[in-house]
C-alpha cells in the first residue's frame, strides 16, 4: 500500500512539484524496508519444545521428521534414549528447538533417575510440552503416572496422538474425549511421525505458541550433540537390533578416542586417503551378556560392528575402521564414574 500511495500522488503532481518532492523520495523509499524489518523482527519466534511420553510412544522418530534428518538414535526396545537430546529447526518464521527425552517411568537405578531428571528439567525449562501417547496402547498407570508428572507444568501442553496411521479412525475420537477430561491440553493433535501426517499442522500451532524472541543458535546448527556422543548411540542402536530381553537396558557405549589419519591407497601408490579410527568401549553387567554381544564365533559382534561402521562412514563421508571392545562391570548402572563417562560424550 506506501508504494501505490505514492505513485498516485506523484502522477497527479505538475512537473514542477515533482522536482521539489525529488529529494524526499531516497526517505519514502527507505521507510517501509524499515518497518518491514522491524516487522519481521517482532513476529520471529523462538523457543524451547519439549517431547515426553512413556517409551516406546515415537519422540525420537518424531523429532528426526520433524528436522528432516536423523539426529536420535530410533528402537523398538524401551528407554532406548537415556539423555536429552536438543534438534534444533530454523525458518523465516522462527526457530523451534525440540527436547527429545526419555521415556517417563518409575526409576529403579541411578541410571534411570538420571533419565527422569533430564524429563524434569525439560519439563521446568520448555515454553512448549508436547506428550506424545501411543494409539495402539490402551491406557494403563503408565499413563496416569505421565498425567501425574505433568501436574507440575505451567506452560502449555500439546497431546499428540501418534501412530493414527495404523489404527482405525473411528478410534481417535473417544481417545481424544478420554484426555480432554483428564487434562487441560491446549491442543490435541493426531499424527503420524513415521508417514508425517499432520506434522505441518503441529509445527504451525508451535509457532503460534512460542515467544516472540530472536534465534539462539545459528542456521547451520542442528542440535547439540557431540560426534562422540552420536557415534556411541550409533553403536548401541546397531547392538540394540540384535539384541532381545535384558540386554538393552544393561548394555551402554563409550568412545575412548577418535583420531583421524592417512591411509595408502593401495590402488593408487603415492597417493593417501583420510581414515577415521574409532576405539569404543561397550559395558555389560554380566560374563554371558558379553557372551551375547560377541554371539557364535564372533559374529555378531562383527555383524554390529560392520552396520556401525558403514552408518559413521556415510556421515563422516571418510573411511572409517571402528574398533569394538567389550567390558563387563557389573552395576555398571549404579556406578556414577560409568554415567558421568557415558553423558560426559555429549559435550
Amino acid at each position: 500500500m506506501p508504494k501505490r500511495a505514492a505513485g498516485v500522488v506523484a502522477g497527479a503532481k505538475t512537473a514542477a512539484s515533482k522536482e521539489r518532492a525529488k529529494p524526499a523520495k531516497p526517505r519514502a523509499a527507505r521507510a517501509p524496508r524499515k518497518k518491514a524489518a522491524e516487522k519481521e523482527k517482532k513476529t520471529y519466534k523462538t523457543g524451547y519444545v519439549a517431547l515426553i511420553g512413556r517409551p516406546n510412544t515415537g519422540k525420537s522418530t518424531l523429532i528426526n521428521a520433524l528436522l528432516g534428518r536423523k539426529i536420535a538414535i530410533v528402537s523398538d526396545k524401551p528407554q532406548t534414549t537415556r539423555i536429552s537430546i536438543l534438534g534444533i529447526k530454523t525458518t523465516e518464521k522462527g526457530q523451534i528447538i525440540f527436547i527429545d527425552n526419555p521415556g517417563i517411568h518409575k526409576p529403579l537405578h541411578t541410571l534411570n533417575k538420571r533419565m527422569m531428571n533430564f524429563v524434569y528439567s525439560a519439563l521446568e525449562t520448555s515454553d512448549v510440552v508436547c506428550l506424545l501417547i501411543d494409539a495402539t496402547e490402551k491406557f494403563g498407570h503408565g499413563d496416569e503416572y505421565v498425567l501425574e508428572t505433568l501436574k507440575r507444568v505451567k506452560t502449555p501442553v500439546f497431546l499428540l496422538i501418534n501412530k493414527v496411521d495404523i489404527v482405525r479412525k473411528d478410534t481417535i475420537l473417544p481417545m481424544i474425549e478420554k484426555y480432554k477430561d483428564l487434562y487441560p491440553f491446549e491442543e490435541i493433535i493426531p499424527i503420524s511421525a513415521l508417514t508425517g501426517v499432520n506434522l505441518d499442522v503441529l509445527e504451525g500451532l508451535l509457532y503460534g505458541a512460542l515467544p516472540v524472541a530472536d534465534k539462539l543458535y545459528s542456521d547451520e546448527e542442528i542440535s547439540d550433540q557431540s560426534e562422540r556422543f552420536l557415534f556411541a548411540e550409533i553403536i548401541r542402536e546397531k547392538i540394540l537390533s540384535h539384541v532381545k530381553e535384558e540386554l538393552p537396558f544393561v548394555t551402554a557405549v563409550y568412545i575412548e578416542s577418535i583420531e583421524n589419519k592417512e591411509q595408502a591407497d593401495w590402488k593408487k601408490p603415492g597417493v593417501t586417503r583420510p581414515l577415521t579410527l574409532i576405539r569404543a568401549t561397550i559395558y555389560v553387567e554380566k560374563d554371558n551378556h558379553r557372551a551375547i554381544i560377541i554371539g557364535r564365533q564372533g559374529r555378531l559382534i562383527k555383524q554390529i560392528g560392520i552396520e556401525a561402521r558403514q552408518e559413521i562412514e556415510s556421515i563422516l563421508e571418510t573411511k572409517v575402521y571402528l574398533d569394538l571392545h567389550i567390558k563387563v562391570r557389573e552395576g555398571w548402572r549404579d556406578a556414577e564414574d560409568v554415567l558421568d563417562l557415558i553423558e560426559g560424550q555429549k559435550g
